[in-house]
């Protein structure tokens, strides 16, 4: 895994601080591989949150609080909550080729 022990504590003190205690996150994509270089942070968050408007509402301050603890990158953010329509595929892969945080 390319992130530090503090990229690591910093990304999930944030989700707790913005999502809750209950909810869970994998880092997925290219920072999995220890053999590769640079790209973005792939994050997958699962929430017990229904709303839509609060959990859109919530990304944006998990970005914001982010964006302001590791300095500018580019980070890609999946949010899973239960009442979701449609789980596009990607999600299955984040969760079986990445590493729960």
């Amino acid at each position: 895994m390319r992130l530090t022990q503090e990229q690591v504590n910093i990304i999930k003190r944030a989700v707790i601080d913005t999502f809750g205690d209950t909810a869970s996150v994998w880092l997925f994509g290219s920072r999995v591989d220890d053999y590769k270089r640079g790209g973005d942070i792939d994050l997958l968050i699962e929430t017990e949150e229904t709303d839509v408007m609060r959990i859109v509402k919530t990304e944006l301050a998990f970005m914001v609080k982010l964006q302001m603890q590791l300095g500018e990158q580019k980070i890609d953010v999946l949010v899973d909550y239960p009442t979701r329509k449609v789980t596009p595929p990607i999600f299955e892969v984040a969760k079986q080729t990445g590493i729960l945080l």
